[in-house]
């Protein structure tokens, strides 16, 4: 039987080294000091769980059990999630994460045994709630060789603003080591592409969510954000970040729809 109640609790400094860092893997110019406003999903940088060698997975995430529960299926992703903004976080103060796991179903589908996990992050600063998150994870079998791969949904084109982006390794490893994923999928080729069944490294997630909500940001200061991640995007491989009103997608260049968002303002 699956323990609902299982929960974590941790606390980090909000180091604003580490903000800077991850501003700069981006590319982008704008610096943070203590007392700063910590830019939105930024704290996917703290808060890291960090185990020794012997209690990792193959993939090289923590083994599975507690919050990520092992429900006997080796692969496992980030599907999505949504997050809400209350408060600003504060660079360089002191903060809590309290993680719980909300949900877990099991079914079989197309490509055989599914699990899907739902965990719920509430992230407190000076005793305020600040950050509400859910995060959507998705466990399945190791992919058959002959079987077919899924069909994407295509991607909108009716968007009002669009940017070119392209990710190379140096970026997935910098944006690896700043979230301290050890994900394999992210930095050993042989890897993603024999075990896991990938055409090559695959671009993280919340990366491509992270540049959504960067963007949408420079309209005005995000209150929700909603996500889900409909294809992979790998190494090299250019897409268009794109937004409408409250819709923002990661669209590929053979037009598939890779990530989908809706935003709230």
């Amino acid at each position: 039987m699956t323990d609902l109640t299982a929960e974590t609790r941790q606390t980090d400094r909000l180091d604003p080294a580490r903000a800077n860092a991850l501003l700069a893997a981006l590319g982008r110019p704008e610096r943070l000091a203590e007392g700063d406003a910590l830019p939105p999903f930024f704290h996917q940088i703290h808060f890291w769980e960090a185990q020794s060698p012997e209690a990792l997975g193959r993939d090289g995430h923590p083994r599975t059990g507690g919050l990520s529960p092992d429900l006997g299926l080796p692969r496992r992703m980030w599907a999505g999630g949504a997050l809400r903004f209350l408060a600003p976080l504060r660079v360089g103060q002191e903060a809590e994460k309290r993680s719980v796991r909300e949900k877990v179903v099991q079914k079989t589908g197309r490509t055989g045994p599914l699990a899907f996990v739902t965990l719920r992050h509430e992230i407190r600063q000076g005793g305020a709630l600040c950050v509400e998150e859910r995060q959507d994870l998705v466990y399945r079998e190791d992919p058959s060789p002959d079987a077919p791969r899924p069909v994407p949904p295509e991607a909108r084109r009716d968007e009002t603003e669009a940017r070119r982006a392209r990710f190379d390794s140096t970026l997935l490893f910098r944006y690896s080591a700043l979230t301290f994923n050890g994900h394999r999928i992210h930095y050993d080729a042989d890897y993603a592409r024999e075990v896991e069944g990938y055409a090559d490294l695959v671009v993280h997630g919340p990366l491509l969510a992270q540049l959504l909500m960067l963007m949408a940001e420079e309209q005005a200061p995000l209150k929700d954000f909603r996500f889900r991640a409909t294809a992979p995007v790998t190494l090299g491989e250019e897409v268009t970040l794109c937004r409408d009103t409250d819709s923002a997608w990661v669209r590929g260049a053979d037009g598939r729809q890779c990530m989908a968002a809706k935003l709230g303002f």
